[in-house]
């Protein structure tokens, strides 16, 4: 099994400075490259200075002159957002810079927030078309000399300049959650990401499930990899388990809140969730978090993924998104560098 590194830019309050934690990003990007990740992975965010990444393959580009050894990934570029022939540029674009370590992945999105100001009319319903439309376009595009005629998207013959560095193409992942999300993978030969997000093991059985029954409907098709993102701390002792805890606790409640949308938000920023209202919210408490996200001692978080590796996964994503101090993340990917990576190889 490998590992891989995934993390945003994720600003809390006016206080903390976008260049400082853009150098935080890229000095965290250079340990896991020189430790052992195989692909550092970042996503697709806009207006939210909770997740700051909005346009990922600028940073996987400046990353690429930053690293020397991982895969470079989008995790993940969200479709409705994209016309097919920008998206097939930018990604050959990126593939040529990186010299053909990019991964591109691609999911339907999922802040409402994010919708309504980018995607044009398409709410979550809709927006599953349009990935499923994308795939095939942007393919196609590689190719060349590809007439659009989609739902979505209609455009005259058009080849995508440039074409990728990767032949035929840079791998394609697809984030998935729905048994009709894995099938579509399969269907179109690629390869899938999942996260249980806020809940447990139980969650990440239920989505290896899900894929084992696509690979089944679909056997004729090789089967492809499969990443799970799992929010991961190692610490020491027990007070700096306890605190991750509640960091991830933490973000998890201003993920809820950006998730509903009906916060007040001034120059990209929630308003404030006090520690009253975050102690409200059950299902993103401490306790859960630390029972349900990757967190604990070397040994404990060895033990946790050993069930990831038993259940199949390809990749096990360090998800580093979790409102703590940038020491304290440095301090847990060393530890996960140097005492938890090496108990799988």
């Amino acid at each position: 099994m490998e590992f891989s590194f995934f993390m945003h830019m994720e600003r809390f309050d006016e206080g903390q400075s976008q260049k400082r934690l853009y150098e935080e990003y890229v000095e965290l990007c250079e340990m896991a490259d020189n430790g052992g990740f195989k692909t550092i992975w970042t996503g697709e965010h806009h207006g939210m200075n909770f997740t700051i990444a909005p346009n990922p393959f600028i940073t996987l580009a400046d990353l690429a002159r930053r690293t020397k050894n991982v895969k470079l990934g989008t995790a993940t570029i969200v479709a409705p957002f994209w016309h097919p022939i920008k998206l097939a540029e930018e990604a050959a674009m990126t593939d040529i810079i990186s010299d053909g370590r990019l991964q591109l992945g691609i999911a339907r999105g999922a802040y409402s927030f994010e919708y309504d100001r980018l995607a044009d009319g398409i709410d979550a319903f809709s927006a599953g078309g349009a990935m499923r439309e994308i795939v095939p376009a942007i393919k196609a595009l590689w190719r060349g000399d590809y007439e659009g005629k989609g739902g979505h998207w209609s455009f005259p013959k058009t080849t995508s300049s440039p074409k990728p560095y990767q032949d035929p193409h840079p791998p394609i992942w697809i984030a998935a959650r729905h048994q009709d999300s894995h099938n579509f993978a399969l269907e179109h030969g690629c390869n899938v990401q999942v996260t249980p997000l806020w809940l447990g093991d139980d969650e990440v059985i239920s989505l290896m499930e899900r894929f084992n029954n696509a690979c089944a409907s679909y056997k004729e098709t090789p089967r492809p990899k499969i990443m799970v993102l799992r929010h991961t701390f190692v610490g020491e002792t027990e007070e700096e388990i306890v605190q991750a805890a509640k960091d991830i606790s933490r973000f998890y409640c201003y993920f809820g809140a950006w998730y509903k949308n009906e916060r007040p938000i001034e120059q990209g920023l929630i308003k404030k969730l006090s520690e009253e209202e975050m102690m409200e919210i059950e299902m993103y408490s401490p306790e859960n978090m630390r029972k349900n996200s990757i967190i604990g001692t070397s040994e404990n978080v060895i033990e946790r993924i050993k069930l990831c590796e038993e259940l199949g996964y390809d990749e096990y994503s360090f998800w580093a998104d979790n409102s703590m101090s940038f020491e304290n993340k440095k301090k847990s990917l060393q530890l996960f560098i140097d005492k938890v990576i090496p108990a799988f190889t």
